[in-house]
């Protein structure tokens, strides 16, 4: 395995930063546009023009950056064959942002021999950028440390669970599960961005996030954003399956604050049955 040290991976996040910000502009002249809407699984996946042209610029400048690449993205594909693996979100949020809802964002993490070693995520609309290295976590060049609650009862939980899809598959365990999450916590919401729910546990903000479906594109960066500022980040592996993946290829995910401890907690008793926690160490 490959040894990063410090001042490549603070050079791996500014072509993150570099990128993400590049599609600044861009996406916020198309906000509230009512772009065209395509869909990818169904209708709950949607895809428009600006996610395609956003990753095809993203992919451009990391690229022009970093040669040795391979940009794992969201709506193209994988390009390259390059040793840094760039795993990249050019609008998580998308039905957010196709509605006009301002809650997205653009989530690039460059990976090193299966490691994330530097990320960066941007909120276009309030011009947020949250970057993180194998040393530190950073909003608009300030220090993170994410501190919040101390328990579940005084927490605010964002997620979107559960999916039409989990609805369907187990709606009795779904709505089960679901009512558990509003009585155990102060507060919980469904926001539609996993990447930015994660910034927000970095920056304290909110005190948890909980995922289940998401890809490594949704939460690449925000791990290591999470975990170099302090806080908690676990994989959800489903039970069936076996495997030594890193965490955060799990497709699912738990991530606290640093004061809020997610061993034992309701959430992972609430999933028992069907995933397992993995550490992201």
């Amino acid at each position: 395995m490959t040894t990063i040290d410090a001042t490549r991976s603070v050079r791996l996040a500014e072509v993150a930063a570099e990128a993400a910000t590049a599609v600044g502009d861009m996406l916020r002249g198309a906000f509230r546009s009512r772009p065209e809407v395509d869909y990818k699984r169904d209708r709950h996946d949607p895809v428009t023009v600006h996610d395609k042209a956003a990753e095809a610029r993203i992919r451009d400048v990391v690229l022009a950056a970093e040669p040795d690449s391979r940009i794992v993205g969201e709506e193209g594909g994988t390009v390259g064959e390059g040793h840094v693996e760039w795993h990249v979100d050019p609008i998580d949020g998308t039905a957010n942002f196709a509605h006009g809802l301002p809650f997205f964002c653009t989530s690039i993490g460059a990976v090193i021999d299966g490691r994330v070693v530097a990320g960066a995520i941007y909120d276009p609309l309030r011009d947020d950028l949250y970057t993180a290295t194998l040393s530190g976590a950073w909003h608009n060049g300030r220090p993170l440390a994410s501190v919040g609650a101390d328990s579940a009862q005084q927490a605010l939980l964002l997620t979107s669970y559960p999916s039409a899809r989990e609805i369907r598959a187990a709606p009795d365990r779904a709505v089960r599960r679901q009512t558990d999450l509003i009585i155990e916590y102060q507060t919980l919401r469904r926001i539609g961005s996993a990447a930015l729910s994660l910034a927000y546990v970095a920056t304290g903000w909110a005190d948890a996030a909980l995922g289940i479906g998401v890809n490594s594109w949704d939460v690449a960066a925000g791990s290591l954003l999470v975990t170099a500022a302090g806080g908690h980040y676990l994989g959800l592996r489903p039970n069936a399956v076996e495997t030594d993946r890193a965490a955060w290829r799990e497709p699912g995910y738990f991530a606290t604050v640093g004061t809020l401890d997610p061993a034992g907690s309701s959430v992972i008793e609430a999933f028992v049955d069907t995933h397992r926690p993995v550490s992201l160490t």
